[in-house]
């Protein structure tokens, strides 16, 4: 999915947090309705002016996010203080 025609990010706007489009709500925020066990219809009677294909534009958000994301594994030394 293209998420491009939902997804900004705009420095007046939550601190250029990326937002759905025409609302104020982050795309972590959305993430974190789901992480808590939310469902897609609680997400769209809470948040009426919500589309499902805004919210399917989150995960394809995030998706390519993650793809794009270096992770490095660090060694953690055990029992040092």
């Amino acid at each position: 999915m293209n998420w491009q025609p939902y997804i900004h990010s705009d420095p007046n706007i939550l601190v250029g947090k990326p937002v759905i489009k025409g609302t104020r709500l982050a795309v972590d925020f959305i993430l974190s309705l789901f992480a808590v066990g939310w469902s897609q219809e609680q997400v769209l009677e809470s948040y009426p002016t919500l589309t499902p294909e805004a919210l399917r534009a989150v995960f394809a958000f995030a998706s390519e996010t993650m793809r794009e994301e270096r992770i490095y594994a660090m060694p953690v030394a055990v029992g040092v203080a």
